[in-house]
C-alpha cells in the first residue's frame, strides 16, 4: 500500500525495484494508514479538503508560508527554537529517563567554507568517500544545514520533556565537520538507545515527499550492521508513522515505492554505527512545494514533533 497526499503524484519508479509497505509499518501505525486511506475515500483532489481525514496530533495548515523571513525562520543559534502551542512528544504516560538518544544535524553550516577539509575520504567500511558535504539548499538560499539544525534544536525540547538525554553531533559550534565516521562513532560512544541523522534531499522539481533511509546489512572492513539493521528498521517504521501522522505529508513520490523507507549501504553514518539509527529526508529542497514547508517555522515544528513521537514510541516499545 502506498501514500498519496494532498498535491502528490503517485509514486514513480525511479531506483532498484519497488517495495511494498511492510506488515510491520502497518500494524505499527494504524493511525497513519487509517488517516490516508480515509483521505482516498472522500476524493481529495490536491485541495486543502483533504487534510481533514489525516487527523494528525496538529492538523496541518492549508496555507503554506512562502516568505522564510519570518521572526521564526531565522538561521538558528545555540538556543533552541521551539513553538509553546505544540504538544510534547509521545505525551502519553511513560519516561524516557535513562534513555540517550543522539541527534545528528546533517551537514554543517561553515562547511562551504572548508572544502579542502570536508573532501578527504573517509573510510565507511565499504569503500572510501568524501568526509561530509555542504548540503543543498532552496532555490531562495535556504540552507539544509540551517534547516537540520533548526529541527534539531526543536526535537531536543520535546525529548529533554521526556526526560530523554539528548545530545548532538554538532550544533554549529565547529568550523567543520564532523566527518561521517566520526558522526557514527559519537552514537556509539554514547551508547544512544537511537540515533537520527536530520536531512533534506536536493531532487528535481515536481519530487516531493519525505523518507526515512534505513541500513542494509553489510560485514565488510570497519562496518557491521547485522546487529543493528533490526531494530533501526523498527526505528524507521515508527518514525515514518508519526511524521505522517504529525505533518499530514505523503512519503516520497520518487524512491521507496510510496512506503517511505529506503535500504542503503552506502553511507557511512549507517555502516559504522553500533546502535540502531536513521536517517531521515524531511522533503526536497528543490520542489517549491516542499521549499515552501520546509522554510515554515510553523512546519518545522511539526516535523520535529513527527520525529520525536517515533522516537518515543520506538524507546517505549
Amino acid at each position: 500500500m502506498s501514500y498519496v497526499g494532498p498535491d502528490f503524484d503517485p509514486p514513480q519508479p525511479r531506483r532498484g525495484r519497488r517495495r511494498v509497505l511492510t506488515v510491520g509499518l502497518a500494524a505499527l501505525v494504524p493511525g497513519a494508514l487509517l488517516g490516508w486511506v480515509m483521505y482516498e475515500a472522500v476524493g481529495g483532489d490536491g485541495g486543502g479538503s483533504g487534510n481533514a481525514a489525516v487527523q494528525p496530533s496538529q492538523a496541518p495548515s492549508d496555507e503554506t508560508p512562502t516568505d522564510s523571513t519570518t521572526s521564526d525562520d531565522k538561521p538558528p543559534g545555540p538556543t533552541p527554537t521551539t513553538d509553546s502551542t505544540s504538544a510534547p512528544a509521545g505525551s502519553g504516560s511513560g519516561s524516557l529517563d535513562g534513555k540517550v538518544v543522539v541527534i545528528d544535524p546533517g551537514h554543517n553550516p561553515n562547511n562551504f567554507r572548508h572544502t579542502s577539509e570536508i573532501n578527504r575520504k573517509v573510510n565507511i567500511g565499504t569503500n572510501w568517500k568524501e568526509c561530509d558535504t555542504t548540503g543543498t539548499s532552496t532555490n531562495d538560499g535556504y540552507s539544509e544545514a540551517e534547516f537540520t539544525l533548526d529541527v534539531a534544536h526543536r526535537m531536543r525540547t520535546l525529548l529533554e520533556k521526556q526526560g530523554a538525554t539528548v545530545k548532538f553531533t554538532q550544533d554549529g559550534d565547529r568550523s567543520w565537520g564532523p566527518c561521517v565516521d566520526e558522526r557514527a562513532e559519537i552514537g556509539n560512544k554514547a551508547h544512544a538507545d537511537a540515533v537520527v541523522s536530520i536531512h533534506a534531499d536536493g531532487a528535481g522539481s515536481g519530487q516531493r515527499g519525505f523518507h526515512v533511509i534505513l541500513p542494509g546489512k553489510v560485514d565488510e572492513g570497519a562496518a557491521n550492521t547485522g546487529p543493528v539493521v533490526a531494530p533501526s528498521r523498527a526505528l524507521g517504521e515508527r518514525i515514518a508513522g508519526s511524521f505522517v501522522r504529525v505533518t499530514g505529508d505523503a512519503p516520497s513520490n520518487y524512491i521507496g515505492g510510496g512506503t517511505g523507507l529506503v535500504t542503503r549501504k552506502d553511507l557511512g553514518g549507517l555502516n559504522l554505527s553500533t546502535v540502531p539509527k536513521v536517517f531521515i529526508e524531511c522533503g526536497n529542497m528543490r520542489d517549491s512545494k516542499d521549499a515552501a514547508q520546509l522554510t515554515s517555522g510553523a512546519w518545522r515544528q511539526k516535523a520535529a514533533q513527527g520525529i520525536s513521537e517515533g522516537i518515543v514510541s520506538f524507546l517505549r516499545g
